[in-house]
């Protein structure tokens, strides 16, 4: 069992940790559509009201917060555990979402894409050229389920791309350390895969095939959202597991760790405190954030408060 530290409860389906550099934690509230601030101590604060679904966040170049809108889901009970279900009735369509963590200001960024509508953006990752990477994961109904894509967008606005499509629920995005790598982890196939960069915004081959397949996690494992350490390790949230589980940049098993309350739903990683060797670990289900020693120094993002 991993060294977790439960730092506060109570969360509606947290996601989308940041770790901010006053030692408070900002999370997502998926089921409540709010973002939220986690002190050290535990205390929560509610900063912004989004509605939807707010899903995987980052900090951008002008200091705010751009949050992933999956649009909202359906909820159910599963032995305990809080459960994310189908597109519901109540569904405001996918979206990216700038929030002033100052103000809880929220304003709508991209709607769509070359006419397509958004349907549920999932995670998020800002380069060194001010520009951000997002997957869609699609939404799902009784009898039919979205094909998702990968992005790149502007932050203010002013272009979104549609880099691979179709991708098979994409979730988690990250970069490699020096920028030129980048990687999706896909839901329901339990596939991560790593694609090179070759200028902002443009892989040198848009296309998921075997040469890009990073790691496919074997027996029953589905994958959530990522984040990548200082030594370019994939820390990726694996459901149904109920862990994190590690990937070298070259394709091997690393690590596991297992969170203390099995939840099959622990959805992300992101790193901070002292010399960013913290982690902090959503354990969506029941609503907890932990923190554990890394063993490594996290991955210092492109933007930070």
């Amino acid at each position: 069992m991993s060294d977790m530290t439960q730092v506060t409860d109570g969360l509606h389906f947290p996601e989308g940790p940041v770790a901010l550099r006053d030692g408070r934690v900002v999370v997502v509230e998926i089921q409540s559509g709010t973002i939220t601030a986690v002190s050290p101590d535990g205390a929560k604060e509610v900063l912004a009201t989004t509605g939807g679904g707010p899903n995987g966040a980052a900090i951008g170049p002008d200091g705010k917060l751009y949050v992933c809108n999956n649009g909202g889901f359906e909820w159910h009970d599963m032995q305990g555990m809080l459960a994310p279900g189908n597109q519901p009735a109540d569904y405001i369509g996918g979206r990216i979402q700038r929030v002033d963590l100052t103000t809880g200001a929220v304003e709508d960024v991209y709607t769509e894409c070359n006419g397509n509508p958004l349907r549920g953006p999932n995670d998020i990752v800002f380069d060194a050229h001010g520009g951000f990477w997002f997957t869609d994961l699609g939404k799902s109904r009784d009898r039919e389920m979205d094909r998702g894509g990968l992005y790149y967008a502007q932050a203010d606005g002013s272009q979104v791309t549609e880099v691979i499509f179709p991708l098979i629920t994409p979730n988690g995005v990250g970069l490699s350390p020096d920028g030129s790598k980048l990687y999706v982890a896909e839901t329901m196939t339990g596939r991560l895969w790593g694609w090179d960069i070759s200028s902002p915004g443009v892989l040198a081959a848009p296309a998921a095939t075997p040469d890009n397949l990073l790691y496919d996690f074997p027996g029953f494992q589905l994958l959530d959202s990522l984040a990548v350490d200082g030594d370019g390790n994939v820390c990726v949230a694996t459901l149904i597991t109920g862990a994190i589980t590690v990937v070298s940049p070259g394709g091997e098993l690393v690590a596991v760790h297992t969170v203390p309350q099995y939840d099959v739903f622990v959805t992300n990683i992101c790193f901070g405190g002292d010399d960013l060797r913290t982690a902090y670990i959503t354990s969506s289900g029941h609503g907890l954030l932990y923190s554990m020693p890394w063993p490594t120094a996290g991955l210092a993002l492109e933007h930070g408060l």
